[in-house]
This record gives structure tokens, sequence and C-alpha cells, in this order.
């Protein structure tokens, strides 16, 4: 019966939100930077002093954090770099568009329950899934001015959305944030992923 209550505990599925983002290829990386920043404004646990960034006319919160802020580029970077490869191909068919995602995941660190799962999986602490977040980002590659002005409204009012829409969230759901039981500066690892395929959290816990 263990054995069968720590597998369903195991398969338990994190808190997942979705937020869609909007850029013309010199935003991306700002705007993919900015939502995440602001993602992790209110999930990143250590002491924030609070900073801010304009993005668009938008001031936005900023976490101060060096390893971060290194992660949050080079994801943002790595993004961009997909999405202008995409739009190479694209441009012969005469779209000069393109779509991606990036995905941020928190877990929390558990103790196994038993010596067979400490076995199998190789180390007493697994690493549960709490919370994800799946920011869906749409290129869109400007011709005119008049496109360039529509364009930028778009951006605008996307990115202000999903930012509300952080907010809203992190209010709302707070229920399945684990209790933090460690003295760790942050109690929760984290990771970002580019256009991940497959369901992350459940092959990292090796579900599947």
């Amino acid at each position: 019966m263990e054995s069968q209550a720590v597998f369903s505990m195991e398969q338990q599925q994190p808190q997942e939100f979705i937020l869609e983002a909007f850029a013309d290829p010199a935003s991306v990386r700002d705007v993919v930077r900015a939502i995440l920043h602001t993602i992790f404004f209110h999930r990143f646990f250590p002491g924030v002093t609070p900073h801010s960034r304009e993005v668009l006319d938008i001031t936005l919160p900023y976490v101060e954090d060096a390893e971060l802020d290194t992660m949050i580029e080079k994801r943002a970077a790595e993004l961009d770099r997909e999405l202008s490869v995409e739009r190479t191909h694209a441009h012969s068919g005469g779209n000069g568009g393109g779509r991606g995602n990036i995905s941020v995941q928190f877990f929390e660190k558990k103790r196994r329950k038993t010596w067979y799962m400490r076995a199998a999986y190789g180390g007493g602490d697994e690493e549960i899934c709490w919370e994800a977040w799946t920011v869906k980002v749409t290129v869109a590659e400007p011709r005119t001015e008049s496109e360039r002005a529509k364009v930028r409204k778009a951006m605008e009012q996307t990115l202000l959305t999903s930012v509300m829409k952080i907010v809203t969230c992190v209010n709302q759901h707070k229920d399945h944030i684990p209790p933090i039981t460690t003295s760790e500066a942050n109690p929760f690892p984290y990771q970002i992923n580019v256009n991940q395929k497959d369901s992350g959290w459940a092959t990292r816990m090796g579900i599947y």
C-alpha cells in the first residue's frame, strides 16, 4: 500500500499557468526577460530588494540576483535564436513570423519515503514540481510604419495583460506553495526551458 501512496503522491500535477507574449524581432528578449523577472519577483523567496525596469514604457519589477539574471539572459537569447532561425526559414514562404515557448518550473525538495525508492532513484531527495509557467511567444515582423505602430501597440497590450495575469494568479493561488523546510537562501530549485516538447516535470521525476 505504501508504494501506491508514494507513487500517487509523486504523480500529483503542479499548478500550471499559461501566458501569451507578442513581440517584434528586436523586442523578443526584452519582453521575455520582463515576463520572467515578473514571475520570479513573486516566486523567488530569498530577500528581494525591489527594483524596476522600463520595458515598452511599462515599469516592471526586476529581481537583482546574478545567477538568476544570467539564466534568464541565456534562455531569452536561446529562444530568440530559435525564433530567428524559424523566421529565416519562413521568409521563403512570405511569412516573417514565428512561435515558441519558454517555461519556468519550481521544485520542492522532498526526502524519499522508502529505502527502495531511494535505491531506485539514487539518493535520498527528490524534486517535485509544484508550479509551472509557460510563456507562449509569437513574433511578428512588421513591414511598414503602419504595421510597426500596430505591432508596438499589440506588444504593450499583451505584455501588460501577462503581467496582470501573473499578479492575479500569484494572489489567487497560494495553497499549493510548499512549506519552507530548509535554511537555504532559495528553498525552491527552478528550471527555465525553451521550447520544451515533453512534460518536463513528469520526465524529471521518472514517471514516464
